[in-house]
């Protein structure tokens, strides 16, 4: 069962154990994190479940797809290290991984 350790936007930061194969976004609303708002449920269609990704970690995750990217671009709290959360499914690799939820746009 894989780690993720979550640092919201207080800058308080939590570790919790989740099912391997949910998505980094169903970890963190699954978990009581109210602050992702993930308004379209998964579908890479609003941008609300934009994370920071720990650099650590940024080599170990799927390919950006074009559509998260453009998402990605209409941020104003866009990093090298962003990504959309409900496009990093969540793996025995990526264990440990450490996300911070971006400031709402």
């Amino acid at each position: 069962m894989p780690r993720l350790v979550v640092t919201n936007r207080e800058g308080e930061t939590s570790e919790i154990s989740v099912d391997e194969g949910l998505t980094v976004m169903e970890a963190i609303r699954d978990n009581g994190f109210d602050e992702l708002l993930a308004l379209c449920g998964g579908c890479c269609s609003c941008a609300t479940c934009h994370v920071h990704v720990d650099p650590a970690f940024v080599d170990k995750l799927p390919k950006m797809s074009e559509d998260e990217d453009d998402l990605l671009e209409s941020s104003d709290h866009r990093e090298p290290t962003s990504r959309l959360s409900c496009q990093v499914p969540l793996t025995a690799a990526l264990d440990g991984l450490h996300i911070t939820i971006a400031p709402e746009d």
